[in-house]
C-alpha cells in the first residue's frame, strides 16, 4: 500500500497509518518528535496510537542522541513464537488443564517464582547467558541496584496489562506457542530513572515537550544509559528465553505421548534502541510499538486475546528504516475500554479460546483494539506474512 509523507516541522513523517485515522494526540506527539534538532527520520506504524511520553508505533531515527521516553517504560518488551510437531488434532476438547498448567508454571501479573530460574535445567536456553547477564549488573544505575533478588526472581514470568502466553494453531493446523512479555519492574524502574535524569539536562529545557528529552552522543548520561538500555534489552530476551523453555516443558509433560518437537524459536523486541546505519549514515533508530523487518528478519505481529496474529518476514523496506508494526494497536484506552465493554462482551468476543473471561482482563478485550487484518493490510510493502495462526488458548497476567 506504501506510505503517506505527512509535512513536519525538521522532516517529513512517513506514515503507513491513514494521517485522517491518527488521533489529536497521537498527531501532536508526532508533530513535536519533528521539532528535535538531532532528528534524522520518523516512520508512523499501522498501528499507531498515543502513548505515554511518546507514541506508539514510531520508528524514531536520530543520530548523536536518542530519547529514553521514546523507548517506553517497558525496555525490550517483545515476541517470542515457535512451531512445533503438534497438530489441531491432538489437542484435546477442553484445554482448561492445559491452560492451568501453564499458569501453575509461569507467574503472571505481578507474580515471580520463589527461587531463581535456573538455565540449566531448561532446553535451549545456554547458561552463559544469565551468568553475564548478572556480572553486568553491578554497574547498572545505583537506584535500582539493590533491586536483584527480585530482578532474578522475575525472570521467567509474564507481568500483566498486555502481556500473554498463548497456545495458537496455524491455517494448516499445526500448533504454535507464543507469548508477549518484556523487563519486569527492573527495566521499568531503569527507564524511569534514566527520563528523569534526561528531563534535567540544561539542553532539553528548550523542547516543546519535555517527555522528548534526550541523552546526547559522547557525555556520561548517554554511556550510563546505553549501558542500561543494553542490559534491560538483554534481561528481557533472557526473559522470554526462559518463559518459552517453561512453556516448552508444560507441553511435553501434557503431550508426552506424541512427543513433540519444536521448531527454531522467533525473538523480537519491539520496544528498544538500535544502532543502526541509514543511508551511510550512522543513527540511533528507536522503535516503539514497532518491529524491525530487515529484508529476511522473521517478525511476529499479534492481535488482540481474540483475534489472529501474524508470523512474518521482513522486506527490508528503507523508508521505514526496516521496521514493521508491533500488533494490532489499541483503539481506545483501558479506561475507555472498562466503560465501554464487560465480562458478557469479553466472554462473547473470545468465544473458543480458553482464557481469563472476568472484570480484571475487560481492558483486553478485542474490541479495544484495531483490526489487526487491516494493520498488515496496509504495510504489505513492509513484511511478507509466512503464517496465520489463531489463539485457543490465551494466559493474562
Amino acid at each position: 500500500m506504501g506510505h503517506t509523507e505527512i509535512p513536519g516541522v525538521r522532516i517529513p513523517i512517513r506514515s503507513w497509518a491513514d494521517p485522517a485515522s491518527i488521533e489529536d494526540g497521537a498527531a501532536r506527539q508526532l508533530q513535536n518528535v519533528t521539532t528535535l534538532p538531532w532528528v534524522r527520520g520518523l516512520a508512523v506504524m499501522p498501528d499507531v496510537h498515543y502513548g505515554k511520553g511518546a507514541t506508539v508505533g514510531s520508528v524514531i531515527a536520530m543520530e548523536g542522541a536518542v530519547c529514553p521516553a521514546a523507548v517506553g517504560v517497558d525496555i525490550g518488551c517483545g515476541m517470542s513464537a515457535v512451531r512445533t510437531s503438534l497438530t489441531a488434532d491432538d489437542l484435546p476438547e477442553d484445554l482448561s488443564r492445559l491452560r492451568s498448567r501453564i499458569e501453575a508454571t509461569i507467574p503472571v501479573g505481578r507474580g515471580m517464582h520463589a527461587t531463581p530460574v535456573d538455565p540449566s535445567r531448561l532446553h535451549g536456553v545456554p547458561t552463559g547467558d544469565a551468568d553475564q547477564l548478572w556480572q553486568r549488573f553491578d554497574d547498572v544505575a545505583s537506584t535500582v541496584s539493590f533491586r536483584r533478588d527480585r530482578a532474578e526472581k522475575q525472570l521467567g514470568s509474564l507481568g500483566g496489562g498486555n502481556h500473554f502466553v498463548e497456545v495458537c494453531t496455524d491455517t494448516g493446523g499445526a500448533v504454535w506457542l507464543m507469548l508477549h512479555s518484556g523487563s519486569r519492574n527492573i527495566g521499568k524502574e531503569l527507564a524511569e530513572h534514566h527520563i528523569s535524569v534526561a528531563r534535567g539536562l540544561a539542553h532539553n529545557q528548550g523542547l516543546v515537550d519535555r517527555d522528548l528529552a534526550v541523552f546526547v552522543a559522547d557525555t556520561p548520561q548517554m554511556t550510563a544509559y546505553r549501558h542500561d538500555l543494553y542490559w534491560a534489552q538483554e534481561y528481557a530476551r533472557l526473559n522470554r528465553s526462559l518463559m518459552m523453555a517453561l512453556l516448552q516443558d508444560v507441553v511435553r509433560r501434557e503431550f508426552r505421548r506424541a512427543a513433540p518437537r519444536f521448531g527454531e524459536v522467533i525473538s523480537c523486541h519491539h520496544n528498544y534502541v538500535a544502532e543502526e546505519v541509514h543511508d551511510g549514515v550512522r543513527l540511533l533508530v528507536t522503535r516503539k510499538g514497532a518491529i524491525r523487518a530487515g529484508r529476511g528478519d522473521r517478525g511476529i505481529i499479534p492481535g488482540s486475546m481474540g483475534t489472529g496474529s501474524y508470523i512474518v518476514r521482513g522486506l527490508g523496506n528503507a523508508a521505514s528504516f526496516n521496521s514493521a508494526s508491533h500488533g494490532a494497536g489499541r483503539r481506545m484506552s483501558r479506561s475507555a475500554a472498562k466503560r465501554a465493554f464487560g465480562p458478557a462482551d469479553l466472554a462473547e468476543q473470545t468465544r473458543g479460546v480458553e482464557c481469563r473471561k472476568d472484570a480484571g482482563v475487560v481492558d483486553e478485550i478485542p474490541g479495544a483494539y484495531k483490526s489487526i487484518e487491516e494493520v498488515i493490510s496496509r504495510q504489505g510493502d513492509l513484511v511478507a506474512v509466512e503464517a496465520e495462526l489463531k489463539q485457543v488458548v490465551c494466559v493474562k497476567g
